[in-house]
């Protein structure tokens, strides 16, 4: 069932998203666009974004796409287009299908930073986001520390090119440092905490050496946990999820998962926003004029890192 773009704004209001100083009446802002608009995950990165308008004297919005429908997307980044914004901070939910609309606005003078998820053949200016494969290889490095030896399993989404990266990452460092622990089973989650309980449930069942479990995503890492306490065996698995949500923090005090890897969301939308400001009001000096010269006046691609979330530092990410 698809959404309007007012929809996707009413959801956004309800949780409090759209937020702003007093001075964000300004219709020269800057908006952050997402798809699923109404999930947790992007409310740190819209935090960050915030905190960097206040310092800089800018408004702010947020809006997005209510559901994950590719037309709905595009949809709601021509509407931001057409209101002329000052620049967009903007994640890409199909690279190459984002593309057009991307170039569109650069042409129109609307500076585009990309986080999160990225469309790097498009004119975006510069990509924050995560390094998957080493992100992969910390929860990798933190499971190695909680086990030494035995089977492991992985609870991902086979078809995503950032969950391969994670999954390259995890299996890629065990290979090389932690070669007593052996990936015996990739399950699909598809971000589906029951879907993730179904399928780890039957792993477990059938491989009873299971000793640890890295899981790609926050919702398949809550059904994960289900799963684990369910067959009766938390404290004995090892669960390194990813992410976090309240569910996630939850099953990590209750020691259910041992650990998250956290992306660093909150310095996407802060960087994302002093970037595109800086675009926008002309303060890159790098030569005499990037424009000109047809460079491009920002980084090209900015890992923000991660953080590693366990029992002792969870009180840390609580909201």
């Amino acid at each position: 069932m698809k959404r309007t773009l007012s929809t996707a704004v009413l959801a956004a209001l309800s949780l409090g998203l759209l937020a702003a100083p007093a001075h964000a009446q300004n219709k020269n802002g800057y908006v952050m666009v997402t798809f699923l608009s109404g999930i947790d995950y992007w409310k740190d990165a819209y935090r960050g974004m915030q905190a960097a308008g206040k310092e800089l004297g800018v408004s702010t919005t947020y809006t997005g796409s209510v559901n994950y429908e590719l037309n709905d997307n595009i949809a709601t980044l021509e509407q931001v287009i057409a209101r002329k914004p000052a620049g967009i901070l903007l994640t890409v939910m199909n690279a190459d299908a984002l593309r057009p609309t991307i170039d569109k606005a650069i042409k129109a003078g609307i500076p585009v930073v990309t986080f999160d998820a990225d469309s790097p053949r498009s004119g975006r200016y510069a990509f924050l986001g995560t390094g998957n494969e080493r992100a992969g290889a910390e929860a990798a490095k933190y499971l190695c520390s909680k086990v030494g030896s035995g089977d492991v399993a992985i609870s991902s989404v086979p078809a995503q090119q950032n969950h391969v990266e994670r999954r390259n990452g995890f299996t890629n460092y065990l290979k090389a440092s932690c070669p007593k622990l052996k990936v015996v089973a990739v399950t699909d989650d598809k971000t589906d905490s029951s879907v993730a309980a179904r399928e780890m449930a039957s792993v477990l069942q059938s491989r009873p050496n299971i000793k640890g479990i890295f899981v790609t995503d926050a919702a398949g890492g809550v059904g994960v946990a289900q799963a684990v306490k369910e067959a009766r065996l938390s404290g004995k698995v090892k669960i390194v999820s990813f992410d976090y949500d309240q569910g996630t923090l939850d099953n990590i005090d209750k020691g259910v998962i041992d650990a998250t890897v956290a992306q660093g969301t909150w310095q996407m939308g802060y960087w994302g926003l002093k970037m595109l400001d800086s675009v926008a009001k002309n303060r890159i000096s790098s030569v005499g004029n990037w424009r000109t010269a047809g460079i491009s006046p920002l980084p090209p691609m900015i890992d923000t890192g991660v953080s590693i979330i366990t029992k002792a530092n969870s009180k840390s990410w609580r909201k």
